[in-house]
This record gives structure tokens, sequence and C-alpha cells, in this order.
């Protein structure tokens, strides 16, 4: 790990302790720093955590970002749609991308490295400096539990991305540079029990509104944990958990309700249970995934074939979702969950999307089919097509039926949106049977990305994943 950690170990203190608003003049040696000024005073030791919600919608600025996207604010979506079936990438001569689209990634592609490897650990760290500050500091402590409790909840996300992009990787806990400089890489297990002890302490610490953002559903609360624990608890196999924590969220029908399909993606639509806020006063005033896919001029990430072809008559997803732009004579459709380009300065009208309520219908669909529970499973996909505008699926369907119309509703439901259908693919053990008819160098290695080449060069401790060198 000392690849990355000699990056943030130069880059740490002065990006988070001088971007956020110059809290600190650098002038004394770092191991002085954190606790003592940095988390001085509430406003100080809140803009310290802000700015890891920064760092996820602002495209990792620090060098990390292509195109102005890191895997906190649409590479995930854009490059794992690429790796699945969801969507190819029209300009063939970007050799980086096109080794997602071919599922030939090579140990030395520079978006593997900055995107998805270095991006979330550099926000790990800076969570870490968080937990770490506020638990030295004589903050009060409902200060404390709340700015600590934000902090885990965004470590155990940036760990789950990382646990399933590529499998057993360096659990890093601390700031401390001679433990993490070193690290192994931990088993799933290990890293799992840590998402699931951050998100258990985040739900049990942080409140149960959103008063901190003014009402404005932009930062972390008791209810973001509790769903993203329910999605943790799904892929882990823990189908009640999965049941109990997403009936949670639906039940809580004061903050939490499906909308229109055309409102889904609003700022602070009932839907929402977390959003990116986006910064009214930085073009393009809108969210960075939309500027990577609305074309300007003709297409760049668009929609298979096989994807548009595996929507049901009258599904309304399609009208509403998905939109074309013509190139060369021929349609290109493309992700149209988000409409704005270009916005207005000062009145953004689109947040991005990080969780939302149709997600836990679907998790407590599949959990309560893999528990036997059908009708209930049944009745919970109904919602959803429903508001899709398609008709309600039967009463008699067997076990096997159910799951597959929930895997087709997740597809449809959940495209171009945080990687969902690969990870789907994945954790349902479909990736051979799906993508090898379609990927021409696919190979059952393709599941798990390679650690950085350069990480490996730094760390000898560090393996690579089986199939690349």
């Amino acid at each position: 790990m000392s690849g990355i950690f000699k990056f943030l170990f130069g880059l740490t203190f002065l990006v988070f302790f001088s971007e956020c608003k110059k809290l600190v003049q650098v002038s004394e040696p770092i191991n002085t720093l954190t606790a003592e000024k940095t988390f001085r005073t509430e406003a100080n030791a809140t803009s310290a955590l802000i700015e890891v919600y920064n760092d996820l919608i602002s495209g990792g600025g620090y060098g990390l970002s292509t195109f102005g996207l890191n895997y906190g604010n649409g590479a995930t979506t854009c490059y794992l749609g690429l790796s699945a079936d969801e969507m190819n990438f029209y300009n063939g001569g970007d050799a980086i991308s096109m080794q997602f689209q071919n599922n030939n990634l090579q140990s030395d592609n520079m978006y593997v490295k900055n995107l998805f490897w270095l991006s979330p650990y550099f926000d790990i760290y800076l969570s870490n400096a968080v937990i770490e500050g506020v638990g030295a500091s004589s903050l009060p402590q409902r200060v404390k539990d709340q700015l600590s409790g934000e902090a885990k909840f965004l470590r155990a996300f940036c760990n789950f991305y990382l646990v399933n992009l590529f499998d057993s990787v360096p659990l890093v806990t601390t700031t401390a540079w001679a433990h993490t400089s070193t690290l192994p890489r931990a088993s799933t297990s290990e890293i799992y029990d840590q998402i699931k002890s951050d998100l258990q302490d985040a739900q049990n610490i942080l409140k149960e509104d959103y008063s901190v953002s003014n009402g404005e559903r932009v930062r972390v609360n008791k209810w973001a944990a509790t769903a993203f624990l329910a999605r943790v608890s799904l892929y882990l196999g823990d189908w009640k958990n999965a049941e109990s924590q997403s009936t949670t969220i639906i039940e809580n029908k004061g903050l939490f309700n499906l909308v229109g399909l055309d409102s889904v993606f609003l700022k602070n639509s009932d839907e929402s249970i977390w959003q990116l806020q986006i910064n009214s006063n930085v073009f393009p005033y809108a969210t960075p995934e939309a500027d990577n896919i609305i074309p300007y001029a003709g297409p760049t990430f668009y929609l298979t074939p096989q994807f548009m072809a595996s929507f049901e008559p009258n599904d309304q997803r399609l009208s509403s979702w998905v939109d074309s732009t013509n190139a060369n004579g021929n349609n290109f459709y493309y992700p149209s969950k988000y409409k704005v380009l270009v916005g207005n300065q000062g009145d953004v009208s689109e947040y991005y999307m990080m969780l939302r309520v149709a997600e836990q219908y679907l998790i407590r669909a599949e959990s309560r089919a893999l528990q036997d529970n059908l009708g209930g499973a049944i009745e919970d996909l109904n919602t959803i097509r429903t508001r899709a505008g398609l008709s309600a699926l039967g009463a008699s369907l067997s076990k096997d039926q159910v799951l597959a119309a929930i895997y087709q509703e997740r597809r449809i439901e959940l495209f171009s949106e945080w990687g969902h259908r690969w990870f789907d693919l994945k954790r349902t053990g479909q990736l051979n049977s799906v993508l090898g008819p379609v990927k021409s160098n696919w190979k059952t290695t393709s599941r798990i990305f390679p650690i950085p080449v350069t990480e490996i060069q730094y760390d000898p401790i560090l393996t690579q994943n089986p199939g690349y060198n």
C-alpha cells in the first residue's frame, strides 16, 4: 500500500486542511496538525468532513479524475456499464476505455488506478482523519457523534466498492503511515465485517432527519446507513436482515416514497435517501455523469442493443429514462435519467443519486423470494412495475420465475446507476453465462479488476489478482 500512501501522505494535508476553507496553514510537521487545529471548532471539523463529500462529487480534482469523472460521481456507472452488457463506448480510439468494454483490463490501466483504486482510498484516508480528529477533540459529544457517524458511513461506502471491484484489498482504518504503508490484502470477510461495523455505528448515532444539511438530502443520516446496510446484507446472503433493513425504509412514508419517473432524480425528491449536491456556481451546473453521457455533438457512452431489447412493451421507463442521438445516419440510445447537460448558475435542479427507495423495494423482493415469501416478493415487484406502467405479475409464479423477474426488474429499474448490473451478475453467479456469449474476450478472471501494477511495485506484500500480470 505504500504507493497510494506516498501519494496521500504528500497530498492529504495540503488538500484536506488547506482546501477545506484554508483551515490550517501547513507550517508545522504533519504529525502535529489534525485534531489540535482542524478539529478545534465545530465549523472547522464540519468543513473537514464536507471535503469527503466534495471529493466524491468533484471528480477527484487532485489528478484522479478522467473527464471530470471518478468512482463517486459517474465513473462507476459508465465504466461498469461498459464492463457489463449495458453500454458501449462510441470512441473506439480510446484504448483505455475500450479495455473495460472488451473485458481485457491491463494492470497498468490508468482509469482503474486513478478512478477505482486511488480515489476511494483517498476518501477513506480523509474519513479516517475525521474519525481520529473528532475522537481526539474536545468537541461536544453530539458533534462527535454526527461527524464520526458520517465519516464511518463514507468509509464503509468506499470499502464496499473496493471489495466488490478488486476482491480482497488492504483494509485501512487509520492515518498512521507506519501502519498503512505495508498493509497486506485483507480477506473479503474482514472487509465486510468492517463495513457492517461502520454502518451499524452510523445507524446508531446519526440523526433520523436531514436537519444537519438544512433539509437537503445531501449528507448521510440514519436512513442512509439503514439503506446501505440492507444492500450489504443482500450481498452477504443475510436475507432476513436485508428484508428488515429495507422494510424500515419502505415503511417510513413520512420521508420516503416512490415518485413519478420524471421526478426521481430531481434534487431532494421523496425517492432519494442520499444525493450528492451539485455546486450551483461551477459550470456546467449539472451532474458530472450527465456531462459525460448526454451528447454534445455525438454519442459517448450509449446503451447496447441487447439492453434496449430488454424493455417490455409499454414500459414508461424507456420514454422517461432513455433518449437518442443520431450519428452518421444511425440512432444511438443513451441513459437520460439526468436531463440537464448545462444548467443555470445558482439554480441547479438535479442532484446526483446515491441511494433511493426503489432499490429498497427490489432488495426486499429478492430477500423475500429467497426466504420463500413469494407473495411478498411479487407485491414489491408489482409496486415497481406499476410505477413504470406495466401490468402486475400473477401470484402463481414459481420461485425461479420470481427471482428471474426480480433480476429483470433490477436490470431495468437500476440501469446506468452505480454499476448495479455488473454487481448483480457477479453476486448471482451469472457473469459467465450472460457475458460469455456477447463478449469475445470474456474470461472467468474478468470478474474482478487488476490491482494497479504500480501498487505492487511499491509494495511487494500485495499480490496480483488471478488472470493479470
